[in-house]
């Protein structure tokens, strides 16, 4: 989800729900405790020099159990930040504290913000010698037709 889809999310709901991958919901007093623009520049694998920025909220569980976040309070903070920040229209990213600090990427679907599974890859498997998954068919799934019908021309 990019900063201008949870923004014009944000102007159609009244109350805040970010939901994790197995279905919890986070708890409904949480802070989002900053937002950023963070940029990572690094190398891959395979020698290729990459750049990919992101958009950062980080989101924080207190034992502040009368807070609630407003989505037009989340909506200021956000612009806030573009301003002062000088971001963009980028992918955003959360931070929640699972068993460490989890990333997770965002989604919507229609009444909570989803937080989604990011996963690592090789992003030079070309170059590394990995070799390409064969797509798996499952031979009830193919539907046979005769090579030769009577009304198939081919004999």
């Amino acid at each position: 989800m990019k900063l201008s889809e949870i923004k014009t999310e944000l102007k159609l709901l009244n109350q805040i729900a970010f939901q994790l991958p197995n279905g919890t919901l986070v708890p409904s007093h949480f802070h989002v405790t900053e937002i950023g623009k963070i940029t990572k520049n690094f190398i891959d694998c395979g020698g290729t020099l990459r750049n990919e920025t992101v958009v950062n909220f980080q989101l924080w569980n207190a034992n502040d159990y009368n807070h609630r976040l407003h989505p037009e309070k989340l909506l200021n903070i956000i612009e806030l930040s573009e301003k002062v920040l000088n971001i963009e229209d980028l992918e955003i990213e959360v931070e929640y504290q699972g068993q460490t600090i989890e990333k997770f990427g965002l989604d919507f679907n229609g009444e909570n913000f989803l937080l989604t599974s990011k996963k690592t890859d090789c992003l030079a498997k070309d170059n590394c010698g990995i070799p390409v998954e064969k797509q798996k068919v499952n031979m009830a799934d193919l539907t046979a037709e005769p090579c030769c019908s009577p009304d198939g021309n081919c004999c």
